[in-house]
């Protein structure tokens, strides 16, 4: 009997049998996310390197990026190659960007015509091996396409995110991680700022439940409340005149802004 139980394992192993309780252990070494959080549910601990993921979200800047950063930056510091983003919503904010770590030099942007041309252009980045990453904001594409993606990713060893609304994860995709993510609610007393996050489809693994990935960040500082200042006749202190000079600058100087 205990020999039995001693060959199981390496039976196992053998025939290549997986297991649904678990994460595939000889998965590839993913590129760490930088969040223990995310890390613990993925694969490899980490983005795949050669595969396509797909981060699916009702509306742009709830942090879907700064999930992606720490990676970015990681990539850009260890290896010489481009990091190509296809037609963005917004223009990344360069500043936020390096103060990230992540080598401005490295980033290129790129905004094709087409929707045609921004797949063409993924497709040829993702298999240049000139490519550490390569992020798109596809206005359309299909199974097929996305197919194309996960081979070409896979041939230039290089990391591929689609930003898709939330409205893909009703259906199947050839991607090799699919993660939905949701805006956290400020909360009050809690300093760092978070994302609700779902692994729909991850490579030897059930979906997840949804989990908080933590920011590490002082985003979500508690506004001072002025409304209930006491108001006396003797005149503020020093301090107190100081504070209420600098608000007076401060405000008159947004007012010229404006």
């Amino acid at each position: 009997m205990s020999r039995s139980v001693e060959a199981l394992p390496l039976l196992l192993k053998k025939t290549g049998l997986w297991r649904a309780s678990h994460l595939d252990c000889e998965y590839p070494q993913g590129t760490s996310t930088g969040y223990e959080q995310l890390d613990q549910h993925l694969p490899g601990a980490g983005w795949p390197t050669a595969g396509i993921t797909e981060l699916l979200f009702d509306q742009p800047g709830i942090g879907e990026l700064r999930l992606l950063t720490p990676a970015l930056a990681h990539l850009s510091q260890q290896q010489s190659r481009w990091q190509l983003w296809i037609s963005p919503p917004y223009l990344p904010y360069a500043p936020a960007l390096a103060q990230a770590g992540i080598d401005l030099g490295a980033v290129l942007i790129v905004r094709p015509t087409t929707a045609n041309d921004s797949l063409w252009v993924m497709e040829q980045a993702l298999g240049s091996q000139s490519c550490s990453a390569v992020l798109a904001w596809p206005q359309s594409i299909n199974d097929k396409q996305i197919r194309r993606l996960q081979v070409a990713s896979k041939a230039g060893h290089c990391l591929g995110v689609l930003f898709r609304h939330n409205h893909a994860a009703h259906h199947s995709s050839p991607a090799e991680l699919r993660l939905q993510l949701t805006a956290q609610s400020v909360i009050p007393l809690k300093e760092h700022s978070s994302i609700g996050v779902q692994v729909l489809k991850r490579r030897g693994g059930w979906a997840s439940r949804v989990f908080t990935v933590d920011f590490h960040d002082q985003l979500n500082q508690v506004t001072p409340d002025f409304s209930e200042m006491i108001i006396r006749n003797s005149p503020p202190s020093k301090p107190e005149l100081a504070f209420i000079e600098q608000t007076q600058l401060l405000f008159s100087d947004e007012h010229q802004q404006q």
